[in-house]
C-alpha cells in the first residue's frame, strides 16, 4: 500500500448515549484527520455477539480489526500504533 487512508482503518465500538464513546470519537477523529486514516464506527447494540463481547469494555478501539484499546483512547498511543503499522509496509 502507499500510506494512504486505505491502509489503516480505526474502528470505534460503542453505543448510543456513551459519554466515553463521545470522548474517544473526538480523539480518533483528530488523529484520523492528521494521519489520513479511515474511521468506522460500530454500535455494539446492533449485534448480540458484539454486545456480549464488548459491553463491559466500551468504547473499544480496533485498528485494522485488532483490538487496540478500551475504555479510553490515548492519543499518543494511537498515533504510535498507526505509525508502527505503516512502518512495516
Amino acid at each position: 500500500m502507499d500510506g494512504t487512508a486505505d491502509d489503516v482503518v480505526v474502528t470505534l465500538l460503542g453505543k448510543p448515549g456513551c459519554h466515553l464513546c463521545d470522548d474517544a470519537r473526538a480523539i480518533i477523529e483528530r488523529v484520523a484527520a492528521d494521519l489520513d486514516v479511515r474511521v468506522e464506527e460500530r454500535d455494539i447494540t446492533a449485534s448480540e455477539e458484539d454486545t456480549r463481547e464488548y459491553w463491559e469494555q466500551i468504547p473499544v478501539t480496533l485498528i485494522n480489526g485488532v483490538q487496540h484499546d478500551f475504555w479510553r483512547v490515548d492519543e499518543n498511543r494511537l498515533r504510535a500504533a498507526i505509525a508502527e503499522l505503516r512502518g512495516r509496509r
